[in-house]
């Protein structure tokens, strides 16, 4: 192919001599919009409506070579197959894989688009696995093109290629579909390339190019006006006979259009026509774009008016595609007449964001906000409604390309006065900063200062820290002349913490400042300096500069946190000592009133700053400083004393206790430690006749014996010998008896004598009930003999006796209605009607069904619809509305269809009517009708609905109505295009129809859409089941075991032991039988937690000199890390890395040793390994980070929480880490440091920001707060707590302390919480999930009574009884749930069937009978059903 492009001899385009197509239907289905992309860069191959418009003097020659990727082929061995990781990382890979594709899917599906860091970050993770498979490398392709508006063409291509080189480079394996892709990546993005070195590139790399690859190479040619280059390939086409599909035609509109002949553009309609293609939407959509180029607004109205005459139909994003070519032409003052025919669709929002963005990109941001101001109102992007920010990704996108500031001016001052947003500068300016855009930063806050806007210190801080990570004094000093220009001053927050961390000490920093101007008040550097004398540990110069009576008051707590580090680092015990007596005696440290208090806190954090290992290792320096303070007479209150004796405590120190009780004022306690069976049913019945006769002439009781012989009798369905032995006995006859004779009768329909047991029955006993099977049984039999008023007196005395019902019985109810639906619907809705007014069921669509089926039969429908509406009215249900559809749609009656449709919309919303119609035109084969019902402007898709359908068609085999629903669904807003094919290859599965299979395969490729593994699996199956071949690479399943007879019987059993890992270890060399004994026990005893032993085996395989593999050395890591054996882990790792030079600890094994060093307090060891982890691109768990961080707030390592949380947040792949974890520790960290404002303002900023999410909890901290006995700390978080409730509706942090402070039994501080905060009592929610939580734990009934005590009515009875219920079912107390049960019983209150099913358990557990009738089903079915019956409210007010 090629060669024949290569070719002198082109072939002139003659409409008439190639375009002999036969047939009267399209080739190919309209294409999918949805996943081709954002408006602003477009694609001509597949969909013309994304043909990005190049300007038209290019030449029309082709391309030069330059522009050619080097498409290197594949090699053949991709590594080594017996690699011991290869086997693992895949499986791995295939699991982030579907995380991946579901992030990108879903943000293309929400919005149209992914973004660049998104992109970023699965290629990432790509790389960092190492096994990219074909599918992969197709996703992140296919992404690079018009789906990433936010970034200019020219760096989309260079991202493309980049991609394509690395995978490329890393093994993958590249198909017809990815080059496929990257020809649309190259057309969305104008990329000149030339074709015949792309086929040169495809034909070397073994590729065969397919119609998919000619129709993309054909809009290449026309996206730059080369019909002659086109017309090649047309040929081409035509000798293969490859069929000419719309999209071919839609190109070559596109490319007579470029070459100058719009005529002949215009021309190619009859063409098509002839050729039995109807031009659909995207033909005239190639027809505008041509039109928007040259500004001609008559011929685009004119065809818009053709369009709205004609089938097809253009949507929104269409119009916004003629928009776009008009701006991109010049022809912008057509643009508003374009947007008046806007209809403001469903998802008009994200396209038309997608439109700005891309216009933005493109340089035309003035037409992006002529766009922009045609949103609808009230469309804000934050939470608060009361808020206006419409806009502010269009302001974000303008700083980012880096737009004009005065037009940024512009367009906030519009936005204001609009109403539309409420601080566009503002936002503007966080996005510049955010951005690091010092220019554009700084301009806008002059502008903002004109306006007389507040500028704030912290505006400047990302500035500030941008060079203070440089060391950059001359940015930082630059930055400084801003605010001093603004007239911001340096507050003492901004000069500790973004100023002097640059300079080398605090002396310059001050001098350097006031030589640009800026003279810090002397208390601040003051404060500076002793803070960083305190932090450096340089306590001789800091006790000088505090004994100076010169030097002025200053609160303890401005440097606490900073002392505490320098007490940690120095080892001057006496001067340490001085410096605290100091603290204790000096008024100029305190706060008036609690001087002894402050400095007694200091020392419980100085302990609580301290780990284990640090308190053991400076034991006898710290025992010395407390008797210094004791000769210098310091003493500390009881309650400091016991937080001190607790910490000591849990760190082993018993002697410091002793040296710490000096210290405390008073006495003190001490520290706190505390027959045979037969071979016939006639020889059993026999059997029973005799022992029957023989009890009878003993005279004993017969009763047993004589319930038996009737039930094997009935078994055997001899009803004549039953009832005769029935009046033989009828004094010893008892209830089971009968109601076995009942069955009996009613499965033989002998209706009388059926009713005169039933009569025998209750003359002897009225009090006895039947069995709801035996009662509705009475029913179906009655029913059907037209008895249908004894039917009714039988469902009546199923009320009156109370029958308990199970789903059980309201199946079988349904199929007692069904079968009565032959005697007409009277007789259905007789016992229907008494069904629902008796209350024995409620009505659901499944019990109404048979009505409607009674109508149906008997070919009343009319009287079905009115059945329907009925019940739709009475009972909320519309059963069989479908089947009435379809046969009203099969006799053509148009008026009772039209009425049928009204009341669907009016009760069920107009987007149900549309799809019940459309399915009911479907299943009538009336298929053009339904496609004007699926292309209805605004319709979303409804996977459930699609599925319903597409499992009726593959249950009967019905290819042509499910091809059709996959053809017309291609438009279809929010439709899972991988999902619908997937039916279609079901069913060719189950038909064994390849060739089918291959075709839906080459559209797919058409409609560019990524296949899920799964998907390709079924097709590979398919392909390979018929002895085709497969044209991709078929994703491996990680679960897959190796085929039998591949490995040795040893492997196999290696294999059985350790799973996954096992199969890693496996390598295809011969391998001696002592190595593989080693590597099969280490990994078996790890299996089985027996990390000694395996170790053994390791030291004695070391000793002997046997290889062994990574995966040995980490699974054996590992399991001595689970069990806190970190100094035999780093040996085993000695041994690996002296064995293997390139041997690294795995993710899961790293992430166990910084939880490792976490628990023994070595935070630095553990922050290290944290950075080597990220920096070999390995992934930590997010439990080993949690750990981390908790550690790092104990020690008050502010600083380590910080550097944890920006590494986190650079990570590729998220660990869903809760922003909580670094917010709460951080918090603990200053009120370990003494630091409480600190931690107040950090928790505070949490709780005051606007949010529409829900308020996180801070629980963590009053609970270590708690725990701690920190009553300083905890009145300051509780003024805080109440603060946010009173002033800013923020009852979250009030509630957390409400419940911990009853968690921890200080019951009567939280009912003081209460009382000053009594909204607390009205967070329902929270205290119903508190109390969910405790009834997963044994002893917890007490904290529940106290609840309900403080707060009687913050939930229902059923709903507080199920709990306690739960409760005592958790502390085996039966008595107490006897107890209840009664209660609940006399207060009426109704026991759901998860209750009864756990109180039946504890009586059988007790060895007793329950009083009731045990649920049959599992927890898990009643616990779901518990949960649908809480969502079903919601659903409800959601549907309407």
């Amino acid at each position: 192919m090629a060669a024949l492009l290569r070719s002198t001899r082109l072939l002139k385009f003659s409409p008439s001599g190639l375009l002999q197509i036969t047939g009267t239907n399209r080739n190919g289905p309209p294409l999918s919009r949805l996943f081709s992309g954002t408006t602003g860069g477009k694609g001509l191959g597949v969909c013309p409506r994304q043909v990005a418009i190049g300007n038209s003097s290019l030449s029309r020659c082709l391309w030069p070579c330059a522009g050619v990727r080097q498409y290197t082929v594949v090699p053949e061995e991709r590594g080594a197959p017996g690699d011991e990781a290869s086997v693992g990382v895949r499986s791995k890979q295939i699991k982030q894989f579907d995380w991946a594709l579901a992030k990108l899917d879903n943000s293309v599906r929400r919005t149209g688009r992914v973004t660049k860091t998104l992109l970023m970050r699965v290629f990432h993770d790509l790389c960092r696995t190492g096994y990219p498979s074909g599918n992969q490398a197709l996703l992140l392709l296919r992404s690079c093109g018009s789906l990433l508006p936010e970034m200019p063409l020219e760096e989309r291509t260079e991202l493309a290629h980049r991609i394509w080189d690395k995978l490329l480079e890393m093994g993958a394996s590249y198909d017809a579909s990815h080059y496929n892709a990257l020809l649309k990546v190259y057309l969305q993005n104008e990329f000149k390339f030339s074709p015949t070195e792309f086929l040169a590139k495809m034909e070397a790399a073994n590729v065969q190019p397919n119609r998919v690859t000619f129709q993309r190479l054909i809009a290449a040619y026309c996206q730059e006006g080369n019909i002659d280059g086109a017309s090649t390939i047309l040929g081409f086409m035509k000798s293969k006979d490859l069929p000419i599909t719309e999209a071919v035609f839609n190109a070559l509109v596109t490319g007579h259009a470029r070459a100058g002949d719009v005529e002949s553009a215009e021309n190619i309609l009859p063409v098509m026509k002839n050729a039995g293609i109807e031009p659909g939407p995207d033909t005239y959509m190639a027809l505008l774009t041509i039109y928007a180029e040259k500004g001609d607004m008559a011929k685009i109205i004119q065809t818009l008016e053709s369009v709205e005459g004609a089938d097809s139909s253009l949507m929104d994003r269409d119009l916004m595609q003629v928009i776009f070519s008009l701006s991109k032409a010049g022809h912008q003052q057509h643009v508003p007449a374009v947007a008046e025919r806007l209809r403001h669709e469903r998802g008009y929002i994200p396209d038309a964001m997608n439109l700005c963005l891309s216009l933005i990109t493109q340089g035309h941001e003035d037409t992006a906000f002529t766009m922009l101001k045609t949103f609808p109102t009230l469309q804000a992007e934050t939470s608060s409604t009361d808020v206006p920010s419409q806009g502010n990704f269009f302001l974000r996108h303008c700083v980012n390309m880096d737009v004009a500031v005065e037009k940024l001016v512009a367009y906030s001052k519009e936005l204001q006065e609009s109403n539309l947003h409420s601080t566009p500068l503002q936002f503007s300016l966080y996005c510049s900063l955010e951005a690091k855009k010092t220019a554009t930063a700084m301009e806008l806050m002059k502008l903002m200062k004109e306006q007389g806007l507040p500028i704030r210190p912290h505006y400047f801080w990302p500035l500030l820290t941008h060079h203070q990570k440089e060391k950059n004094t001359a940015g930082v000093l630059e930055v400084i002349k801003g605010m001093q220009m603004l007239g911001v001053s340096t507050d003492t927050m901004t000069f500790d913490t973004y100023i002097l961390p640059t300079f080398p000490n605090v002396d310059s920093a001050a001098a350097a400042l006031k030589e640009v101007g800026c003279s810090m008040d002397s208390d601040n550097v003051l404060c500076s300096e002793v803070r960083s004398k305190a932090a450096s540990g340089d306590l001789a110069a800091l006790l000088t500069m505090l004994s100076d009576s010169s030097f002025p008051a200053m609160d303890l707590s401005q440097f606490r946190g900073n002392l505490i580090n320098g007490f940690r680092k120095s080892e001057d015990v006496e001067t340490k000592a001085k410096i605290t007596a100091l603290l204790f005696k000096d008024e100029r440290f305190t706060k008036e009133g609690s001087r002894r208090e402050d400095a007694a806190y200091f020392l419980y954090n100085l302990i609580n700053g301290m780990t284990a290992a640090e308190v053991q290792a400076q034991e006898a320096q710290l025992r010395h400083f407390f008797h210094l303070l004791k000769s210098l007479n310091i003493t500390i209150p009881m309650n400091i004393y016991r937080g001190i004796r607790n910490l000591l405590d849990s760190y082993q120190a018993p002697e410091l206790i002793k040296a710490v009780l000096f210290l405390a004022e008073g006495q003190t306690d001490g520290p706190e430690h505390s027959g045979p069976k037969l071979a016939d049913a006639e020889g059993k019945v026999s059997a029973l006749e005799r022992k029957l006769a023989e009890l009878k002439g003993d005279e004993k009781p017969v009763g047993p014996t004589l319930k038996a012989l009737i039930l094997t009798l009935c078994n055997e369905e001899k009803l004549d010998r039953a009832l005769e032995l029935k009046q033989q006995h009828e004094d010893e006859m008892v209830a089971g008896g009968y109601a076995t004779l009942i069955n009996l009768c009613c499965r033989l329909d002998n209706v009388e004598e059926a009713m005169n047991l039933k009569r025998e029955m209750s003359r002897q006993d009225s009090s006895v009930a039947l069995d709801p099977s035996k009662y509705l049984g009475l029913v179906k039999l009655l029913s059907l003999h037209d008895r249908v008023e004894e039917a009714v007196d039988m469902l009546k005395e199923m009320k009156e006796m109370e029958v308990s019902f199970t789903d059980t019985t309201l199946t079988l109810m349904f199929h007692v209605l069904n079968a009565t639906k032959e005697k007409g619907p009277d007789v259905v809705r007789r016992l229907q009607d008494s069904i629902f007014a008796l209350g024995l069921a409620k009505p659901s669509a499944n019990l109404c069904s048979p009505l409607i089926s009674a109508y149906l039969q008997s070919k009343d429908l009319s009287g079905a619809l009115d059945a329907a509406t009925e019940c739709q009215k009475q009972y909320g249900q519309l059963p069989r509305i479908h089947d009435i559809i379809v046969a009203l749609v099969e006799t053509g009656d148009t008026e009772q269809l039209q009425k049928a449709m009204d009341f669907v919309s009016q009760e069920r919303g107009e987007m149900t009517m549309l799809y019940d119609l459309f399915f009911g035109f479907m299943q009538t084969g009336r298929y053009r009708e339904a496609r004007k019902i699926i292309e209805t402007p605004g319709l979303r898709a409804r996977p459930g609905r699609f599925q319903w359908y597409a499992q009726k068609c593959i249950s009967g085999k019905k290819m042509e109505a499910l091809d059709n629903m996959v053809d017309m669904t291609a438009k279809l807003f929010e439709c899972d295009r991988d999902e619908m094919y997937s039916y279609i290859l079901r069913l060719c599965k189950d038909t064994n129809d390849w060739r089918k299979a291959e075709a839906t395969w080459t559209k797919m490729q058409e409609e560019n859409i990524i296949p899920r593994p799964r998907t390709l699996r079924l097709l590979a199956d398919i392909l390979r089941t018929n002895g085709q071949e497969v044209p991709f690479q078929v994703p491996e399943v990680w679960y897959e075991q190796s085929p039998k007879g591949e490995a040795g019987p040893e492997a196999e059993a290696q294999a059985e032991a350790q799973g996954t890992e096992a199969r890693a270890a496996k390598s295809p060399s011969m391998l001696t039988d002592n190595s593989n004994d080693h590597k099969f026990r280490i990994l078996t005893l790890c299996k089985k937690g027996m990390a000694k032993e395996a170790y053994g085996v390791l030291k004695d395989a070391d000793v002997n000199g046997v290889a062994l593999g990574p995966t040995h050395y980490n699974s054996l890591i590992k399991v001595l890390l689970a069990e806190g054996n970190m100094e035999d882990a780093m040996m085993v790792k000695d041994i690996a890395v002296s064995r293997i030079s390139q041997f690294h600890l795995n993710d899961i094994a790293s992430s166990l040793l910084i939880i490792t060093q976490a628990k023994k307090d070595q935070v630095k060891d553990a922050m290290e390994t944290l950075r080597t982890m990220l920096q070999t691109d390995q992934v930590p768990s997010q439990l080993s980070v949690t750990r981390l961080v908790q550690a790092l707030g104990r020690h008050g390592d502010i600083q380590g929480i910080e550097e944890a949380q920006t590494l986190m947040n650079g990570m590729g792949v998220p660990l869903n880490l809760s922003r909580m974890v670094f917010v709460n520790n951080l918090a603990l960290a200053h009120i370990n440091n003494g630091d409480l404002e600190g931690a107040v303002e950090r928790l505070e900023a949490v709780y005051t920001q606007a949010s529409n999410e829900p308020a996180p909890s801070m629980s963590f901290v009053f609970r270590k707060v708690l725990e701690m006995n920190n009553e300083a700390a905890l009145d300051k978080l509780s003024a805080m707590a109440e603060r946010l409730a009173n002033h800013f509706a923020s009852y979250r942090a009030a509630s957390d302390l409400f419940l911990q402070l009853l968690e921890m039994d200080r019951v009567e501080d939280a009912k003081f919480m209460l009382a000053r905060c009594n909204a607390v009592a009205e967070q329902k929610d929270f205290l119903v999930s508190y109390m969910s939580r405790l009834a997963q734990k044994p002893g917890q009934v007490g904290k529940i009574k106290t609840l309900v005590n403080l707060i009687p009515d913050f939930t229902d009875k059923e709903t507080l009884y199920a709990y306690l219920l739960k409760c005592y079912n958790m502390d085996k107390d039966l008595d107490q749930a006897k107890a209840l049960y009664l209660q609940m019983q006399q207060e009426g209150v109704e026991v759901n069937q998860l209750s009864l099913k756990r109180l039946a358990e504890m009586y059988r557990n007790a060895g007793e009978t329950p009083p009731f009738t045990e649920p049959p089903e599992s927890y898990k079915f009643y616990a779901d059903k518990l949960k649908e019956r809480t969502k079903a409210p919601a659903r409800s007010l959601a549907e309407e």
